[in-house]
Formats: C-alpha cells, sequence, structure tokens
C-alpha cells in the first residue's frame, strides 16, 4: 500500500483528495500509520456511537495538532478505510481543543464526492439544518467524552474559509 499521506493535496483547482479511515457506520475510529502503511484501530467509540459519515484527511496537509487536517466526507454511501475521494470542501468547523493543558486547533472540513449525485446541491455546510450541525457537534463531543480532551466550537465557516486552510496547510 502507498503512503497515502503523501498523495497530493488537490485533484483540481476546485478538488482536493480526501483519504477515509474510519467509514460511515464504523463503530470503532482507525488510523491510518504510515510506517506500517496499513489501518490501526485508534478507539472504540461509546456503545450506541457510530461515524455518520466517512471520516479520514486530507493527504499532504500538516494541521496545527500535528497530523493532517481531518474531513468529514458527507454522501450517502459507506466506503471502506484506503479508498481515496475526490471531493469538494464545503466549510469547515473551526474547532479548539485542551488536552493535558495545552490548547491548539483542531478543525474539521467537511467535503462532498464529485460523483455523489445526491450532494451536489449542497455548497456550503451552513445550510445543513441547524439539527444536523449541533447533533455533529455532539457526536465530535461524544467521541471524546472518554478521553482528556476539551472541544470548543469557535463556529461554522463555508467553503472560502476551508479552501482557504487547505492551502495554508498544504505541504
Amino acid at each position: 500500500m502507498p503512503n497515502l499521506l503523501k498523495i497530493p493535496t488537490w485533484a483540481d483547482e476546485e478538488h482536493v483528495y480526501a483519504v477515509v479511515e474510519t467509514p460511515r457506520g464504523s463503530t470503532c475510529k482507525l488510523d491510518f500509520d504510515p510506517e506500517l502503511r496499513v489501518f490501526t484501530l485508534a478507539k472504540p467509540l461509546m456503545a450506541g456511537l457510530a461515524y455518520p459519515y466517512d471520516w479520514g484527511f486530507i493527504p499532504s496537509t500538516k494541521a496545527e495538532d500535528g497530523d493532517p487536517l481531518d474531513v468529514l466526507v458527507i454522501h450517502d454511501a459507506q466506503t471502506y478505510p484506503g479508498v481515496v475521494l475526490r471531493c469538494r470542501p464545503i466549510g469547515i468547523l473551526e474547532v479548539e481543543q485542551k488536552s493535558k493543558g495545552r490548547k491548539e486547533r483542531n478543525d474539521r472540513v467537511f467535503a462532498v464526492p464529485d460523483r455523489s449525485p445526491l450532494e451536489t446541491d449542497l455548497k456550503d455546510v451552513r445550510h445543513l439544518p441547524s439539527r444536523a450541525r449541533e447533533e455533529l457537534e455532539q457526536f465530535f463531543l461524544a467521541t471524546n467524552a472518554l478521553e482528556d480532551k476539551k472541544l470548543e466550537f469557535l463556529g461554522w465557516r463555508g467553503p472560502l474559509h476551508a479552501v482557504k486552510k487547505i492551502k495554508r496547510l498544504a505541504r
């Protein structure tokens, strides 16, 4: 398996690549291990929790927390670890994470695949119903509830902010 962290960030001027680590419906979080070049168990989720959409990273980026930039890919299909999706960024949830006395940004980009007909009309994550955005925030809180991490949501931003952030963090 190639080192998925090092594939290009951008597919073209409008689309990024998103590498799926944890597929929609999974009850555990997976991480790509670049040394072993396999997916490993990061943590099981609390009972009753499952990923609402595909979760992964944008390759060839380095976020403030030292990891690649996180991405949640909104679409109806369920994929599997290692799938690379060509996606259009539709927004970002800006997040400050506190852990072991340290504060750092740990933003989440939201994207839709270019080959997902049901989501082609979704251009801006802020156009999701407020209930859907609240549920996503609660999901992120719940996935960190048993760890020594506190999340503070700084706000939802649109696709221009997401693209700007991706470009700034691309290596």
